[in-house]
């Protein structure tokens, strides 16, 4: 039997229909709460995330790789967020004191344009 979440109690649960997703449903006839014991997993599971990652990252662009696992490619943008908001933060870059520059002016090739 169910036990209801709400006020414990194991008598009196009744069927109260199926969710959208098919989860059975129940309502408790002493505090009127209606409830599902065993809700379904959403989501994806790691496997999937990594391997988009790692698609991504060597150079498959987000739909592609959204098409390859079956993914909506805004998904994939979120999970490559996620993972990059989770990357240490990189070190700031000190500050140039003195630079020396050259002259340099090099062509390769020819030139497209004719000198007037």
């Amino acid at each position: 039997m169910q036990k209801c979440p709400k006020c414990f109690n194991i008598k009196r649960q009744n069927k109260a229909g199926k969710t959208e997703a098919g989860s059975q449903r129940y309502r408790c006839m002493y505090c009127g709460s209606k409830y599902t014991p065993e809700r379904k997993h959403h989501g994806y599971d790691s496997q999937t995330r990594k391997q988009a990652l790692r698609w991504y990252v060597d150079g498959m662009n987000l739909r592609r790789t959204a098409r390859h696992l079956g993914v909506h490619h805004t998904t994939i943008m979120r999970w490559v967020k996620e993972y990059v908001r989770q990357l240490p933060k990189a070190p700031q870059p000190q500050k140039v004191k003195t630079a020396e520059m050259d002259e340099l002016f090099t062509f390769i090739g020819q030139k497209k344009t004719k000198s007037t």
